[in-house]
């Protein structure tokens, strides 16, 4: 029964009832309609439906492009699905991390979407979220094999797509009918990713030595700062470099200063250019590409991750059997074949 009708009726009885008997008997035609079921809603067919999930995010950083990205994307997918969103950012401490996730579950949230500061950091956090039932999926970032915790990854392969993205960079190499002196900058190897991306540049030019010769390895930590000064002090000591692979795009900022301080940055097909390969595919190595300084980038795909990780968040609440491991295939994006691609290419999207 509804409002106007118990009103109705309340008229047409309070001539014949007692106030009180009419009162009692108002309050349980109310329990009767189902008020206060605030965590249900009617459809107009009159189907009950339960409330929407929340979900919350929790990332470690957004300094970058790709992150940024990732997160935008992580919230159009829920968006779209009609799910609540509790969002947070530790900013690159581990102590907040866990703290966040720790609210996230006091605040009893469906699931936890995770981009973690390590692969170590967050095991106490995983299981914090999994004690109480929730379930935790990470986000382009794996977690170390632990006792205990459940967590699904949504990652880039990102052994096989540096192996692959280094490959082309040989292959163009070989072109020249000489042999290279190289760099590779590694990232911060607390993280598993960063360890794919090294391992992956030296599958790559293991078997091609007479091609390319491995002469100097920058940490970098995932620090503009360090990896400037690094590739800075490579390059006076070898100052015939002519190959250098980012374990991220992020850094080209600072790879590129110390180029051109060295007066070695100069385009594809041009005396002096040295061959220059990445990973990720954000906005700066799309304009690279595009002004023909990169010859090559390994690409993420970040909106496929984001909708695996959302659907993969759904299938464990569902108690569908999910993978562990969740793999983003990527793909190589060069000279030959950037205006076929580009428009997979998170970093042409963000770019526009």
């Amino acid at each position: 029964m509804n409002a106007c009708a118990m009103k109705t009726l309340a008229v047409r009885m309070s001539g014949s009832l007692p106030a009180l008997l009419l009162t009692n008997l108002l309050l349980c035609l109310l329990v009767a309609s189902g008020c206060g079921k605030p965590s249900e809603s009617t459809s107009t067919s009159g189907t009950a439906q339960k409330a929407s999930l929340t979900v919350g995010v929790n990332f470690e950083t957004l300094q970058t492009e790709y992150w940024v990205a990732g997160f935008e994307a992580i919230k159009e997918e829920l968006k779209k699905r009609d799910i609540r969103l509790v969002e947070s950012v530790a900013d690159g401490d581990a102590n907040r991390q866990l703290q966040q996730v720790r609210t996230l579950v006091t605040r009893k949230v469906d699931g936890i979407i995770l981009v973690p500061k390590d692969s170590k950091t967050c095991v106490p956090a995983i299981k914090s979220a999994n004690e109480a039932g929730i379930p935790v999926v990470l986000f382009n970032r794996p977690a170390s094999e632990s006792d205990g915790i459940r967590p699904v990854a949504v990652v880039a392969d990102n052994r096989k797509l540096t192996r692959e993205t280094v490959q082309f960079m040989i292959e163009e190499a070989r072109k020249t009918g000489r042999k290279h002196k190289a760099m590779l900058i590694v990232g911060d190897l607390g993280d598993m990713n960063a360890i794919g991306r090294r391992d992956g540049f030296y599958d790559a030019v293991k078997g091609h030595e007479s091609v390319v010769e491995v002469v100097a390895e920058v940490p970098s930590e995932w620090n503009q700062e360090k990896a400037r000064a690094g590739v800075v002090n490579a390059l006076q000591v070898n100052p015939d470099i002519s190959f250098i692979f980012s374990s991220s795009d992020f850094l080209f900022p600072s790879v590129v200063a110390a180029l051109k301080s060295a007066n070695k940055y100069h385009r594809i097909g041009e005396p002096g250019h040295v061959i220059l390969g990445g990973f990720d595919g954000d906005a700066t190595a799309y304009q690279m590409l595009v002004d023909r300084y990169l010859d090559a980038t390994g690409v993420q795909d970040v909106y496929f991750e984001a909708e695996q990780s959302v659907q993969a968040l759904l299938d464990l609440l569902a108690k569908k059997e999910v993978p562990n491991l969740i793999q983003d295939p990527g793909f190589v994006i060069h000279q030959g074949n950037l205006e076929e691609k580009k428009g997979r290419m998170w970093g042409a999207r963000v770019r526009k």
